[in-house]
């Protein structure tokens, strides 16, 4: 499996005095969208996340999010190992991702800029 890259992320109360310090930072533009009642903000290698506490609770728990040429064969890879793939593949605005947990109970997610084709 190709590792093409790593995200942080960050769960933050405030979404745009975040995201406003984040593109000052980089110099970057944000990349914004909403998933499962959470917003997000794509800022550089930033992953800004803010939204209700629940949802925020169990992404808190995701060390890293992880940039991959193709999830299915990080899904391969992975539970080849002896990582347990506890969510996806699935499609997300950007590709699809995938969330796994590695033997030592790091929890990551795998993501890749594939889209889904529509049948």
């Amino acid at each position: 499996m190709e590792i093409l890259g790593t995200t942080l992320r960050i769960c933050v109360d405030d979404l745009e005095t975040s995201v406003a310090f984040y593109e000052r930072l980089t110099g970057s533009p944000a990349l914004r969208f909403e998933r499962g009642g959470v917003s997000v903000a794509a800022v550089s290698c930033f992953l800004l996340m803010s939204g209700p506490a629940e949802e925020i609770d169990v992404l808190r728990k995701v060390t890293a999010t992880i940039a991959v040429k193709d999830v299915d064969e990080a899904y391969a890879s992975l539970t080849s190992v002896g990582a347990q793939v506890v969510a996806g593949p699935v499609p997300t605005p950007a590709g699809r991702n995938l969330i796994a947990v590695h033997p030592d109970g790091s929890i990551f997610e795998y993501v890749d800029r594939n889209p889904v084709q529509s049948a």
